[in-house]
């Protein structure tokens, strides 16, 4: 009798075959690549939706603005990345072209729940058929609908949900940890960057500052995205730090 794990060493080698237990090993492999990116914080407020992620830059050499985690896809859509960049980047080229190719066909942006099944139906036949391997790279897909702020997930074999709040990348358990203790549907965009600077700072286990971390907002109000500049973001990394710092001094009194 062969030993379990010449039993089972086949089915991971392509992506058309199941193992006997149901899985596709590959679809789970890049989900374990999206496990170990960076991590991005999707929050959906009253009055928009705030995407923050963490760049984590790895050398002082590194030119910062060459890192790039939040893309805008149209106007009223933006997407927050983690896994792959590279992959990531070829999703995103993707997105802008079927919105600019609704825009010149109907005259009329795109719906922010179109694209996201447009995209996922996309990742979804790489599940499906042999010669390509499956996108290691999950989409945060923040936008607005019909008036409605609206934030959607894909992940690798092609699944799609809509959260109020959520996360991908390493420090997703720490964040929704945050997020299921401290969110509200009421919440505006100004409280929603602390609370989701809060989240990845628990998730980066205190390591980062303003070099490390980008913010792009999608206003209600003009239906537009807009990527913060670096001034924008450093005042509210210097009152989040401000604020631990008093809570710390606070416990111990």
């Amino acid at each position: 009798m062969q030993p379990m794990n010449a039993q089972m060493g086949g089915y991971d080698r392509a992506i058309t075959v199941f193992s006997p237990d149901g899985r596709l090993y590959q679809v789970e492999y890049a989900r374990e690549a999206v496990k170990r990116g960076t991590t991005a914080v999707g929050v959906k407020c009253s009055d928009g939706i705030v995407l923050i992620v963490d760049k984590r830059i790895s050398s002082k050499l590194l030119e910062q603005s060459s890192i790039e985690k939040i893309f805008m896809i149209d106007e009223h859509i933006a997407v927050a990345s983690s896994g792959l960049v590279g992959d990531a980047r070829a999703l995103v080229d993707r997105a802008r072209v079927e919105s600019q190719i609704n825009r010149v066909t109907y005259n009329e942006s795109i719906d922010i729940e179109t694209l996201s099944k447009k995209l996922c139906d996309h990742m979804q036949t790489l599940t499906q058929y042999g010669g390509a391997r499956p996108y290691g790279t999950a989409l945060l897909i923040a936008g607005i609908s019909e008036d409605t702020p609206r934030l959607f997930e894909t992940d690798p074999s092609g699944t799609l949900l809509e959260y109020k709040a959520t996360a991908i990348g390493t420090g997703r358990p720490a964040v929704m940890k945050v997020f299921e203790d401290d969110y509200d549907e009421s919440m505006t965009i100004e409280n929603a960057i602390p609370m989701g600077l809060k989240a990845l700072h628990a998730a980066t286990e205190g390591r980062f500052d303003v070099n490390n971390v980008e913010i792009g907002v999608v206003r209600l109000e003009n239906q537009l995205f807009e990527k913060m500049a670096k001034e924008d973001v450093k005042i509210y990394v210097d009152e989040f730090e401000a604020s631990i710092a008093s809570s710390e001094e606070e416990a111990e009194e």
